[in-house]
């Protein structure tokens, strides 16, 4: 069951891993940081075409993302 707190936490976790500010993935999906911060405070998403975008540009997959697998 897909959950904005998860999805959240992974984005947030895999944006750190890579060494990436919220600013870089910011300019990676065209949004401002503040929606980054948002998305990974649980309060919002985003659309499917950027949920995309973020699992292209680190290389998991949206099942992972978006909570519905535990393996990216």
């Amino acid at each position: 069951m897909f959950s904005k707190e998860l999805f959240g936490q992974r984005l947030r976790a895999i944006r750190k891993a890579a060494k990436e500010k919220q600013e870089d993935l910011a300019v990676v999906i065209d949004v401002q940081k503040s929606q980054i911060s948002e998305m990974e405070n649980g309060k919002k998403t985003t659309t499917v075409e950027k949920v995309a975008l973020i699992c292209e540009h680190y290389g998991v997959s949206a099942d992972y993302l978006l909570g519905l697998k535990d393996e990216s």
